[in-house]
């Protein structure tokens, strides 16, 4: 009985890390500069300025690149599945080898595929954000062959900035889908310590909220994105996005 409450609670606190910092960062980027809001502008002045050029070699080839990125991840994902499927199919052996651990906690065969099952739901949740956002990064490159063109000099029209703040905002979604699937990466990576004992996993997740914190609200990359955006809006008129 005890263990089962441990494990309820344990479970309960990794629920927390993962949707509530989830929550968390996505109300603190309206109030204060992040990786995502400040890339967010980068990427408005990124489509701002297909408006005046000719050819989008560079900027499809750029695409294309983010795309394979994140296709990358997913074709790992799929890897990744294959083995723990494989594991909890002979999870007898794991769970042999676990209890065989010097002052391993005790837990029981069901715990244990349990938490095999958990890896498992945390990496088909992967998968499907990283297909998604190869989804999204393929509209884009729609978009931008679709993209309206100005003459140097010559005032932005609202139907072009339109077009400009919503095909920035796709890409903007697409670049989310591709961090909740890294994200995901981080929390199964804190799941391997439960397999060890419980307190190890509740740290892991408190570990990695903080590094995920720390990289996305005050990381030196994004000092420098900021310093990148101050300067850029001496040229680049401001405009307004919904992050």
């Amino acid at each position: 009985m005890n263990n089962e409450i441990i494990a309820f609670g344990t479970f309960g606190w990794f629920v927390f890390c993962w949707f509530g910092y989830t929550q968390f960062a996505k109300r603190q980027a309206k109030k204060t500069h992040c990786i995502a809001s400040v890339l967010h502008r980068h990427r408005i002045t990124w489509m701002r300025r297909l408006l005046y050029r000719d050819h989008l070699i560079a900027d499809t080839a750029l695409l294309a690149s983010l795309e394979r990125q994140v296709s990358f991840f997913a074709s790992t994902t799929i890897l990744i599945l294959a083995a723990l499927l494989t594991l909890l199919s002979t999870s007898e052996k794991l769970y042999s080898i676990l209890t065989s651990l010097p002052n391993a906690y005790p837990t029981t065969l069901h715990e244990t595929q349990a938490r095999l099952l958990l890896m498992i739901a945390i990496f088909i949740y992967a998968f499907f954000t990283f297909t998604w956002s190869m989804r999204q990064y393929a509209f884009c490159a729609v978009l931008m062959g679709a993209f309206p063109k100005a003459k140097t000099g010559t005032v932005i029209s609202q139907s072009q900035e339109n077009h400009i703040v919503y095909v920035a905002k796709i890409i903007d979604h697409a670049g989310h889908s591709y961090n909740y699937g890294l994200r995901s990466y981080y929390f199964a990576m804190a799941t391997l310590a439960w397999f060890i004992h419980p307190l190890l996993f509740i740290l892991g997740c408190a570990l990695v909220v903080l590094i995920l914190y720390k990289r996305e609200f005050h990381s030196n990359t994004l000092k420098v994105m900021n310093m990148i955006n101050d300067a850029e809006q001496h040229t680049v008129p401001k405009n307004t996005d919904s992050h």
